[in-house]
């Protein structure tokens, strides 16, 4: 599997971004709308001209997240349920569930 790319204003790395750049904030997540990969919301709405679309429900199984410490993809079913990446165990950030309501359907 290709490595993705993960676009936007990058500050390192494993992801972070220069919107959140936290030691937790190792996550990106593929956007359903342009299926490209970014750190945040915010990075993709400055990149791309089109409106963020969310993860519809039935597809939760999709591989849409990347852990940016050990590069592992997993599902949008597992990250909803985790608190750290099931390969590495890089904690993820316990404040990115306020946003889920931009990323995913519920």
């Amino acid at each position: 599997m290709e490595e993705p790319q993960v676009r936007g204003a990058a500050v390192d790395d494993q992801t972070r971004c220069r919107h959140y750049a936290g030691p937790l904030d190792v996550v990106a997540i593929r956007f359903f709308c342009c299926d490209r990969w970014y750190p945040c919301l915010t990075c993709h709405q400055e990149s791309e001209e089109h409106a963020i679309s969310r993860w519809p429900l039935e597809r939760r199984a999709e591989l849409a997240l990347l852990c940016g410490v050990c590069r592992r993809r997993f599902s949008i079913e597992e990250y909803l349920l985790a608190d750290a990446c099931a390969q590495c165990s890089a904690p993820f950030n316990p404040g990115c569930a306020a946003h889920h309501q931009f990323y995913f359907e519920t």
